[in-house]
């Protein structure tokens, strides 16, 4: 007769083999709901994915069409448009503290900055990220009041931007409207989050849109420089204000 606890084990292997197999097969989308929830909380605008791939067992994944929106008051279609991005993660971390991605890389990304010299789309995705970011700090004494997803831990061993275009809209007085597309040189960043303490979601974000802003400002700086070059005193004197009003965005308050 088969003794009680040898069914008991069969059964919680059992258990365990499908648990396996479904969150296999549904990890992806489990992780674009949670991209798609979580997102638009973090900047108060649109957040769509196309489709997520993630294997549990190699750690290996993609996500596609990954689309933020721009926040209000701004026209234009999006602020940040990423086409894909590839990650390997751990797998041994995917359900520890501390989620460590090996390599995190955007290629070919389309990025709009709009707006003027005070005010702009990337400043004000920026100040919601912050906003965010304090209600979810627990030093802060509000922690109930933000997402818990924002307090998971990670640890980001490599980190790759390459090839993105900026298409940029500014208004500047004495200019007009200024619409040159810019491209980026590559943004490359390494261990992130090694520490105990880890890296949040929210502060990763907040990381990465400043080095793309730092990245942009020395692309108009050079704009600036060839303007003057030709002659264009007045132009150049305009986008150099530019330049100078964009270096304090992503400033911490």
């Amino acid at each position: 007769m088969t003794k009680p606890w040898i069914l008991v084990l069969l059964a919680s292997v059992l258990i365990m083999v499908i648990g396996a197999v479904l969150l296999g097969s549904n990890l992806g989308k489990v992780i674009k709901t949670g991209i798609e929830n979580f997102g638009p909380k973090m900047t108060q605008t649109t957040v769509t994915v196309n489709s997520v791939d993630l294997s549990p067992t190699s750690g290996s994944g993609s996500i596609r069409g990954l689309v933020i929106g721009n926040p209000a008051p701004y026209q234009e279609p999006f602020a940040l448009r990423l086409s894909e991005v590839t990650l390997a993660i751990d797998p041994s971390s995917i359900l520890s503290d501390k989620i460590v991605i090996k390599s995190l890389k955007i290629i070919n990304p389309e990025i709009t900055l709009e707006g003027g010299l005070s005010d702009n789309n990337l400043k004000k995705l920026l100040a919601n990220v912050d906003a965010f970011s304090d209600l979810a700090d627990p030093k802060a004494g509000a922690s109930e009041k933000g997402d818990s997803t924002t307090q998971k831990k990670l640890q980001v061993d490599e980190f790759l931007l390459s090839g993105a275009k900026v298409a940029v809209k500014l208004n500047i007085l004495g200019l007009g409207e200024v619409r040159p597309t810019l491209t980026l040189p590559d943004i490359r960043l390494a261990q992130l989050g090694t520490g105990p303490e880890g890296i949040t979601p929210v502060s990763l974000t907040r990381q990465i849109i400043g080095e793309i802003v730092a990245k942009t400002t020395s692309a108009i700086s050079a704009q600036v420089g060839a303007m003057g070059k030709g002659g264009l005193d007045k132009a150049a004197k305009a986008l150099k204000g530019a330049t100078e009003g964009l270096k304090d965005i992503f400033k911490k308050k």
